[in-house]
């Protein structure tokens, strides 16, 4: 294996370092810099990151990352894992989904190294990071006051994409081209395969989603023989896949009041919700316009007319089978214990 340089570092075949990668001062002259942990097996094999907090308000992803790199038996065999679980470190500072400049990072790569804050930074983690790696795994959650049910999201017309994807567990896959200027974008124009993995909620930790993305990555790592399997479990391995979706919207502004959860199956025509007024009136009420199972939801109790409420995915299984199964996975998952994860 040859030597790895991030950021001026030199990491040799079987070494396990942390670093802090320069991007950018502050107005008070303090360096900002991205902290990363890098892991190389003696052993040669792929090279994949796993990226979280590119939106700063997006912390699920930061303890996946935590609890993942803490396990005792986290020892990769093979290959190198970089770990960066706080990508736009100017946002987790200020608990926002933005740069201070305002700039949406995830619509700012690859960037340019003369640019905004933002496409400074986007080329930095582009350069010292994906340019490096042959996969990716970016988490993240839903924003301000949506919660997203664990999904993956990727290009599944990739047939080696499509087959990571199976093998992440999430208990739903959405086909979902790139977005222009997104990491995954510019990572699959360097040929880095990347799934996106969406759960929970921005400013909030989420027991479940942040158990099965640790899961997830897990999975991943042993397919790609860069960690070792320390047990055999037979399990149903179902796999629904959603190469459509939509949003429901307010045809109101008011107050809430929610009739379905995240993982709930809907039918077409049915009551998603009502919407009142202050003093006690209905509104109208807010209805599916096609069958499918709630993937993501807006959680306040208040909106304005034209506001996204329910994100339902649409499969060409039959729902009542995916609601079933995401049910059963979040039981199996909330029953494990971290460590036997690996």
């Amino acid at each position: 294996m040859s030597m790895l340089t991030i950021g001026g570092h030199d990491i040799r075949p079987g070494e396990a370092i942390k670093i802090n990668l320069p991007v950018a001062k502050l107005y008070t002259d303090t360096d900002v810099s991205l902290p990363v942990y890098i892991v190389r097996s003696k052993k040669p094999g792929p090279t994949i990151f796993v990226s979280a907090a590119v939106h700063g308000d997006e912390l699920n992803g930061i303890e996946v990352i935590r609890r993942l790199i803490n396990m005792k038996r986290f020892k990769i065999t093979s290959g190198t894992f970089i770990a960066i679980p706080m990508v736009n470190v100017y946002g987790v500072v200020n608990q926002s989904r933005y740069l201070p400049d305002r700039r949406d990072l995830n619509r700012s790569f690859p960037g340019s190294a003369k640019g905004s804050l933002a496409a400074r930074l986007a080329h930095t983690f582009i350069k010292e990071i994906v340019a490096h790696c042959d996969y990716g795994i970016d988490l993240h959650t839903g924003a301000i006051h949506r919660s997203n049910l664990p999904q993956i999201r990727a290009d599944l017309a990739d047939e080696e994409t499509l087959e990571l994807a199976k093998i992440f567990g999430a208990p739903v896959l959405l086909h979902s081209n790139v977005l222009d200027g997104s990491l995954r974008e510019a990572a699959v124009r360097n040929g880095t395969k990347v799934l996106l993995y969406e759960a929970g909620e921005a400013l909030r930790f989420d027991e479940f989603s942040i158990r099965v993305g640790i899961k997830g990555i897990v999975n991943v790592l042993q397919h790609l023989k860069m960690l070792q399997k320390s047990r055999e479990r037979k399990r149903k391995n179902e796999h629904y896949i959603a190469y459509s979706s939509g949003w429901v919207r307010a045809n109101a502004s008011g107050v809430v009041s929610h009739y379905f959860e995240l993982g709930d199956r809907v039918k077409k025509g049915d009551i998603l919700a009502e919407i009142g007024s202050p003093i006690g009136e209905t509104l109208n009420k807010v209805k599916a316009n096609k069958g499918g199972v709630i993937i993501g939801k807006q959680n306040i109790p208040l909106v304005q007319q034209g506001e996204a409420m329910y994100h339902i995915a649409f499969f060409k299984e039959h729902d009542e089978q995916v609601s079933e199964r995401i049910g059963s996975l979040e039981e199996q998952t909330n029953a494990e214990d971290h460590e036997e994860l690996l």
